[in-house]
């Protein structure tokens, strides 16, 4: 297991929580800094956010060009051929990147992992599968990979976690019905899910951003 490289920010000194944020095929950590930039968490106290490179891997459905990817894309149909040795290769990576963080002096419950596309897939994987209660797991325009998997894996320590879910209903690269039926099961095993939905692609709106803004706020609590 590689030790992810990471780009950080803390919005005070000494933060008293914590953001993860990982970043879809092909970006890298810089991709999200600007939105992060742009959500207000004084509420919260200091944050430290932490963006994250995926490693560089050839992915199948761009023709084995190298990018930085979480896991392989097989095909277009992302349920029926998942590349399950990287989704688990990556989940060992992003779940020691947060033990990493508890060990900096965060507790885990002032900490929310979130991601975009793929990013948003590891972090609905490695969140419920975490061994300590999180704050909270927020996924936009993703979908929850290994999905037959979830029952039986989830870790009792995020039975319950907060889940932030959203997407556009224009999504031309992660179709928005593949969201919803994340939530439903999501929903089906007890977690409470938020989810938006936007008149909009496979991107990031500032309307978004606001509902991220204050359920970030509702969750991470007063610092």
């Amino acid at each position: 297991m590689s030790q992810l490289q990471t780009l950080e920010f803390e919005t005070g000194p000494q933060p008293k929580a914590c953001v993860v944020v990982l970043h879809g095929l092909g970006a890298d950590g810089n991709d999200f800094v600007p939105v992060a930039q742009a959500l207000d968490l004084r509420a919260v106290g200091p944050v430290r956010f932490v963006f994250p490179h995926a490693p560089v891997m050839p992915v199948t459905i761009n023709n084995g060009y190298r990018m930085r990817a979480w896991y392989d894309i097989l095909g277009a149909d992302l349920a029926r051929r998942e590349d399950e040795a990287g989704l688990r290769a990556s989940l060992a990576s992003v779940d020691a990147l947060l033990q990493r963080e508890q060990a900096r002096g965060i507790p885990a419950r002032r900490m929310v992992l979130a991601g975009f596309s793929q990013g948003c897939a590891m972090a609905l994987l490695t969140g419920l599968r975490h061994a300590s209660r999180l704050a909270g797991i927020a996924g936009l325009s993703g979908y929850l990979p290994l999905a037959d998997s979830t029952a039986a894996e989830r870790n009792p320590a995020n039975a319950d976690v907060p889940v932030f879910m959203a997407h556009g209903s224009q999504d031309e690269i992660v179709a928005v019905e593949r969201g919803r039926a994340s939530r439903d099961l999501l929903a089906g095993l007890g977690l409470g899910v938020e989810w938006h939905e936007y008149p909009m692609g496979h991107t990031v709106s500032m309307e978004e951003i606001a509902d991220l803004q204050q359920w970030l706020v509702r969750v991470l609590g007063a610092g």
